[in-house]
């Protein structure tokens, strides 16, 4: 009992008790099915059969601070072994349970039956490590001084590979341009929160896109915070800390938020506070290492580029294996920092960069099926060999060993929705893919799916232009889309976007049947001119595959916040009422195959609310502000205007 009296006070005299206990192990387990108790058990056992298992290591970083480890490693000592490295701000302690599932140690028995050794690190400040967290686990030597750490462990071969989704492997880009010798290969997937700066897009870490802020984030950290929490004293033994970690492993539980209407708040800053999440570095931590509060921060914030984000500045020579997905919230960024990296690292390093794009949501590789279903749509057998992939790279960059994989694996694997099949190519877009270019034209009447709008293969010789009111207290919903994290507030992938056309809000325009099919795979470009009665208005834009039938299923969304026009290191610079603008906007991307008879289609507006946050149009900090102006926004298009969308196409020999 000595364990749970030293916890439970350390617990109780932070105050904290209630809300970091989310229930006991015997509670978790109670709620596991006999079948997923059996799984988890049987994998543990044979864990313990086959691995030496070494829990709640304190790991030191530079400053002293310690990180929580588990470790895994085969039992043969007269071998060493590389290292595959899993980072996380996620809990993953020995009972966690996830989604109501457990975890079922299927990645570690695997790792350790491929001859490898295992670690998973929680990142600084989550569950049982020391220090305060901040985004992205700043700071950037936190993960060196962990691959430093593990290449020299007596059991090492002094190689370490990393990979993981999300938050588990958005600092592995900034990590690596750190040039730690031991890092010898990555497979990040799902990574777009790390990409900060990368040519055209100016994102810091899926923060912004065109300027606007992307509310995933705020849903996100809601639960992630945790700036104030109880600690073991530092004296605590590895035994205890195990032990503890069967009792309670320092979670959070936040109660339950209905998001779809939580994000709806104003102001923007107020949103945590208001659904009684912990104070931090959204909206009131200024003294966090990486700056102050991430909803103040413009653009090109210095904050920016202290903390753990990837610039493209930043040199990256490590063999890299990149996984995107179609519907992920940043696939435009995520393939620009891997083409970054393929031509601005070492020439042998640049050839060791492949990639695969699959067309599922965010992490959801894993869950393709015979028929992928990504909202609505059916993309076909999505499925690969993800394991076979992952370790034939390991296998080849940790241990060495001649297996052919980079004369066997396509530079880009990628996925043609439409077609639903794989394809490879060399570089991305594919060798070859040409531009096509469609203008925007209407009688000026392009309101709502009723309208005229149309896309032509000319522009029109007379501006007949297309005005709608953007109201910000009533703004268009997001529905479906490139999305994750947000909890209920929006669900991602390709949905019918024809009840959303009833809106004359939003203008379509759309091509006439195609008369051959045509595959776009690389980025879209939007170029449009568009005035305003606004100081400051949004434009978005969403791309759309329509089916014979009407059918219209929305491919990649984008928006331009048009303070930003000029770019993201400037001032804003604000609209005069009237005056024409050139707007380009940041590029879509996307491999779909419009079959013949179908129709290309852009739906323009003002607002994807809440995929993005709403633009107030007032001309002020827009976060801390309750109260918007209408704007009357116009879209103008003609030979002088020439409004246009720009898709990549690829034609293939029949």
């Amino acid at each position: 009992m000595r364990l749970l009296k030293l916890s439970v006070s350390v617990v109780v005299a932070a105050g904290f008790l209630a809300s970091i206990v989310p229930g006991t192990r015997a509670q978790q387990r109670a709620g596991m099915t006999p079948e997923m108790r059996a799984a988890r058990d049987a994998n543990e056992k044979e864990l313990e059969a086959i691995a030496i298992v070494d829990r709640k290591l304190m790991v030191p970083m530079r400053d002293g601070k310690r990180m929580a480890t588990d470790v895994y490693r085969p039992k043969d000592t007269s071998k060493k072994y590389p290292t595959i490295f899993v980072r996380t701000p996620y809990n993953f302690n020995f009972w966690d349970v996830r989604n109501g599932a457990p975890r079922d140690m299927s990645a570690e028995l695997q790792a350790v039956k491929h001859g490898y050794a295992y670690v998973e690190m929680n990142e600084r400040g989550h569950f049982f490590s020391e220090g305060q967290y901040d985004i992205l686990g700043a700071p950037l030597s936190d993960g060196s001084d962990a691959i430093s750490w593990m290449s020299s462990q007596p059991w090492s071969n002094g190689k370490v590979g990393t990979i993981g989704c999300s938050s588990t492997a958005e600092w592995q880009l900034g990590v690596a341009a750190q040039g730690n010798p031991a890092f010898a290969a990555m497979i990040p997937q799902g990574f777009g929160a790390g990409v900060g700066r990368v040519a055209p897009y100016f994102e810091q870490g899926n923060w912004y896109r065109g300027g606007a802020v992307q509310m995933l984030f705020i849903a996100w950290i809601y639960g992630e915070q945790n700036m104030i929490r109880p600690m073991f004293p530092p004296n605590t033994s590895q035994a205890d800390l195990i032990a503890a970690s069967r009792l309670f492993d320092l979670a959070p539980q936040m109660p339950p938020v209905d998001w779809s209407k939580a994000l709806q708040h104003l102001p923007e800053n107020d949103i945590i506070e208001t659904v009684k999440g912990p104070h931090g570095i959204f909206a009131d931590r200024a003294e966090v290492s990486t700056g102050g509060a991430m909803i103040k921060r413009a653009p090109n914030d210095p904050a920016w580029f202290r903390g753990g984000l990837w610039h493209d500045d930043m040199k990256i020579n490590v063999p890299g294996y990149w996984f995107m997905s179609w519907y992920d919230v940043s696939v435009g960024p995520n393939l620009a920092a891997y083409n970054h990296v393929r031509k601005t690292a070492k020439p042998e390093i640049g050839k060791q960069q492949y990639a695969v794009i699959a067309p599922t949501l965010h992490c959801a590789y894993k869950r393709a099926t015979e028929h992928t279903i990504v909202g609505e749509r059916d993309m076909g057998d999505a499925r690969l060999d993800y394991d076979s992939l992952t370790y034939g790279w390991f296998d080849h960059f940790l241990k060495g060993e001649e297996n052919g994989v980079l004369e066997k694996t396509p530079r880009v694997r990628y996925y043609t929705m439409g077609m639903n099949k794989w394809q490879t190519a060399d570089t991305w877009p594919p060798e070859g893919a040409q531009p096509l270019t469609f203008y925007l034209g209407s009688g000026g009447k392009a309101n709502s799916g009723k309208g005229d709008g149309v896309l032509g293969n000319a522009a029109p010789a007379a501006d007949a232009a297309d005005g709608f009111t953007y109201d910000p207290m009533n703004p268009v919903p997001s529905y479906g889309g490139n999305v994750c994290c947000t909890g209920n507030a929006v669900q991602g992938g390709a949905f019918d976007q024809r009840k959303m056309e009833e809106r004359p809000d939003i203008l379509v325009y759309t091509s006439e049947p195609l008369a051959e099919g045509t595959e776009a795979s690389g980025p879209i470009d939007a170029t449009l001119y568009v005035s305003s009665d606004a100081k400051d208005t949004d434009i978005t834009i969403k791309l759309i595959d329509v089916y014979p039938d009407g059918t219209a299923y929305n491919l990649d969304e984008t928006i331009q916040r048009l303070r930003y026009r000029e770019g993201y290191e400037k001032p804003p610079v604000w609209l005069e009422a009237g005056k024409v603008y050139k707007v380009t906007l940041q590029p879509m991307t996307t491999s779909n195959y419009f079959a013949a008879g179908h129709r290309i289609r852009i739906e323009v507006t003002s607002s994807n609310f809440p995929r993005f946050d709403r633009n107030l149009n007032t001309g002020g900090n827009n976060y801390d502000e309750t109260k918007g102006v209408v704007a009357h926004n116009v879209v103008h298009h003609s030979r002088q205007y020439p409004s246009q969308v720009t898709l990549t196409v690829v034609k293939r020999g029949k």
